[in-house]
């Protein structure tokens, strides 16, 4: 008698373990993004003013006019080597380094 009231409440114990709901696993951490910075406002539509220079696309680079202020324009071919950055003031004539002609009037 005393051996079935042991198990009995070795059951009891058990089914009373079993019954109880597992705690809840601890939430994912938290990713908090780095601080980042705002970016600059996009430049205005013709910034660097091609629009006056689109009537050299397709005429000879011997017609690009000499600039009143250098520092703001690049005249470079088509397999000339250039840097990357990037100026919205900056006005860009691209020719044909075989034939010489104007392909490209942009900023940049």
């Amino acid at each position: 008698m005393i051996r079935k009231l042991t198990t009995l409440a070795a059951v009891l114990t058990l089914s009373a373990c079993a019954s109880t709901p597992a705690p809840a696993p601890p939430p994912p951490p938290r990713v908090t993004e780095a601080p980042t910075m705002p970016l600059p406002p996009p430049p205005p539509e013709d910034s660097c003013k091609s629009g006056e220079l689109q009537y050299l696309v397709g005429r000879n680079r011997s017609e690009i006019p000499v600039p009143t202020d250098p520092s703001k324009r690049r005249v470079a071919c088509t397999t000339c080597p250039v840097t990357m950055d990037y100026r919205p003031d900056r006005l860009n004539i691209v020719f044909d380094a075989e034939t010489g002609i104007v392909t490209e009037v942009k900023c940049g």
